[in-house]
């Protein structure tokens, strides 16, 4: 059983176009199930979180990045009796909008699309679950729940400036675009603050962007990094063995501080709006949601240190301005000469016009893997690659 400020399994507003629902599935195991079985995002276990796909097999990756996002989410929905299902559903699909080579490949787009529309990743992932995904007969995308859509709209608090897309959609299906998300769908969104502050974190360890030394002076990870390297002392292992150990135990107890913090803060915010359905969470006027403030202020000083530090090393930089530049030549070449375009897409661009043509271009750079963007750029400008 849900609490009754939760989504409940008997009062979704339904799908955009009605289907009958399965009778050994609720709909958000369907929507889950959806996202999981898309094209989308089997694509993301090739797209860059901060490293790009080649530089290391064990780094995150968006797909993986995901994944710990909904593992976090979903224990955080349980203890809070929150509907466990539409929780998992946003967060497994709030990056499936995102370029390759990460946030570098999203401001090349953005750019390149600047007088055309725009691009950025949270429009592009309802784009992709509401019309670019083609695998049904009866429509296209992927015709989930309008929880499931209202949540990945939404998953960072009300949309006070909506894209085109946005708007057009929310036109034919109403997605209450001023108000919060369900309490499913911000838990989704603090999960993937967590996740990527532990991850990161972590893979910035790993590659050695990152020291010990440069963290212990960190609010909460200093703390957790003094203890894990006193447990080692302690057990007395060999010092080469120590310093992985050390690193994910530190992180983990990073992640477990986090979410313990957000979970008993949530608690408290739930007693004071005392809500009775799932709409008095939407309409508190705040995300209820929430850190208490003194991890709110750890939250944001890691969040600093992770981008003068780690985002905005030299070896990161030095990728990400090579990803905007093959990102930029591949939009530029193939928006001036849609006739190198791979079929179908080639014949709906000649039909297109200009907007849409762009649109179509920038829709199929988003939906490239970093390894097949990487292989394009060198087929489109390198004479001695085969077309």
């Amino acid at each position: 059983m849900v609490a009754i400020y939760a989504v409940q399994d008997s009062g979704s507003r339904g799908r955009l176009y009605p289907e009958v629902e399965s009778p050994v599935r609720s709909p958000w195991q369907r929507d889950r199930d959806r996202v999981l079985h898309s094209a989308g995002f089997r694509t993301l276990q090739y797209k860059t979180q901060v490293f790009i796909n080649h530089e290391g097999d064990f780094f995150r990756t968006r797909l993986t990045h995901s994944l710990e996002v909904a593992q976090i989410a979903r224990s955080i929905a349980r203890s809070l009796d929150l509907n466990e299902d539409l929780t998992e559903t946003v967060s497994l699909a709030h990056d499936l909008g995102h370029t390759p080579f990460g946030h570098a490949g999203e401001d090349a787009l953005a750019l390149a699309m600047k007088d055309w529309g725009g691009f950025d990743h949270n429009t592009q992932s309802l784009r992709l679950v509401t019309a670019l995904e083609a695998r049904y007969h009866a429509f296209d995308g992927l015709n989930l729940t309008w929880e499931a859509l209202e949540g990945l709209a939404k998953h960072n608090g009300p949309v006070k400036r909506p894209t085109p897309y946005f708007v057009e959609y929310d036109a034919k299906h109403h997605l209450d675009l001023q108000s919060h998300a369900s309490a499913e769908a911000q838990v989704a969104a603090m999960s993937d603050d967590i996740a990527y502050h532990g991850h990161d974190l972590d893979d910035g360890l790993r590659a050695g962007l990152l020291s010990f030394e440069d963290i212990e002076d960190l609010p909460l990870v200093g703390e957790a990094l003094r203890r894990s390297r006193d447990m080692e002392r302690l057990i007395g292992r060999e010092a080469s063995d120590q310093a992985q150990r050390v690193r994910h135990e530190t992180i983990r107890v990073v992640i477990n501080q986090l979410a313990t913090d957000l979970t008993d803060q949530t608690r408290r915010n739930l007693e004071a709006l005392n809500p009775q359905s799932a709409d008095d969470i939407r309409h508190a006027g705040y995300p209820v949601v929430a850190f208490s403030p003194e991890m709110r202020e750890a939250n944001k000083a890691i969040r600093k240190f992770l981008y003068a530090r780690m985002y905005r090393h030299w070896r990161v930089n030095r990728m990400a301005r090579k990803a905007k530049i093959a990102v930029r030549e591949i939009f530029d070449i193939l928006s001036e000469d849609p006739g190198l375009l791979p079929d179908p897409l080639r014949g709906r661009a000649k039909a297109a016009d200009d907007v849409q043509r762009r649109r179509l271009v920038a829709d199929y750079i988003a939906g490239m893997t970093d390894r097949f963007a990487m292989e394009e750029h060198r087929r489109l400008t390198d004479l001695s690659v085969l077309g």
